[in-house]
């Protein structure tokens, strides 16, 4: 991942890019990020 859609990531918020990109998800998912994926 780039460093700018990281920023992005942050200032437009997890859900809204959860709704846009299912990949997204599980990518998070597979990082053992599992609040953000049952939060999206």
């Amino acid at each position: 991942m780039q460093p700018k859609k990281r920023q992005r990531a942050r200032k437009h918020g997890f859900r809204a890019r959860a709704k846009n990109s299912p990949d997204i998800l599980k990518r998070r998912r597979h990082k053992g990020r599992q609040k953000l994926a049952v939060g999206a």
